[in-house]
């Protein structure tokens, strides 16, 4: 859903560059592969830590020199870190020092750790790892927390809102990202500093948004139903566009 957002807010340039990245066989859909990055955690195992942060328990805030590093204490090692290496080596497109990388390979992962980035409890506590070990209900099924907010959330707005299936639900966004979230969209495209991304940002937003909303009124086996899924469903839908609108502005800055 973010990559089908982002890729219609692409300049000519991005477009192109994004065009002549992806192989051929997408038929230039960056979102029919923005899920590879989770395809190939298992063949690149050192890909895992990336897709995450791990924040101290209960302080609901995040720093990237405390907080990103994997499990072995390597600095760097974190979604955010992940969003800054891809992107160093993107701005490489077109020049003669590029072929170090695999500029395509380097596409997928940013685009899909921007889209982790902004789920809340991808920079989530340590010890529940994300929301990963606190089992809840959804409904009357069992999974985890982290799942809630990775996929039944939008599963279930999807059945109830959206007959057309996620295509009308990226409509909706989309259309809010124009109406009524327009007038906030040029704050989330900023970068400060120069920077060409931005993933601190990000990841605090996300931190506050797991303690906020994620986590609140959450214990282990809970059951999360309508109150729950109508009160956070904003949120999701907020964090989607977001991560939509950052990515494609992004991608501009690196190809612009």
């Amino acid at each position: 859903m973010v990559c089908q957002i982002a890729q219609g807010r692409l300049s000519g340039a991005a477009a192109a560059a994004v065009k002549d990245l992806l192989p051929s066989y997408a038929g230039n859909n960056l979102s029919s592969l923005c899920s590879w990055a989770d395809d190939v955690k298992f063949r690149y195992h050192w890909s895992s830590p990336l897709h995450y942060i791990d924040t101290p328990d209960g302080l609901c805030n995040y720093t990237y020199d405390r907080d990103c590093k994997d499990e072995d204490g390597v600095k760097g090692r974190c979604v955010a870190g992940a969003i800054n290496n891809y992107t160093s080596q993107l701005l490489t497109y077109g020049k003669s020092s590029a072929t170090q990388y695999n500029l395509t390979q380097a596409l997928l992962f940013l685009s899909h750790f921007i889209g982790d980035i902004h789920q809340p409890l991808h920079v989530g506590f340590t010890s529940d790892r994300g929301g990963n070990t606190i089992d809840v209900h959804w409904y009357r099924r069992k999974t985890v927390l982290h799942h809630v907010w990775d996929a039944s959330i939008i599963q279930t707005a999807e059945d109830d809102f959206y007959s057309d299936g996620v295509a009308d639900y990226i409509d909706t966004l989309t259309k809010n990202i124009t109406g009524a979230w327009s007038e906030q969209v040029p704050s989330w495209e900023e970068c400060g500093k120069n920077q060409t991304a931005c993933p601190d940002i990000y990841a605090t937003e996300s931190i506050t948004a797991a303690c906020d909303w994620a986590y609140k009124g959450v214990d282990q086996d809970s059951t999360l139903e309508d109150a729950y899924f109508s009160s956070r469903l904003p949120v999701v839908n907020l964090r989607l566009a977001q991560g939509g609108v950052r990515l494609a502005a992004t991608l501009n800055r690196i190809f612009g």
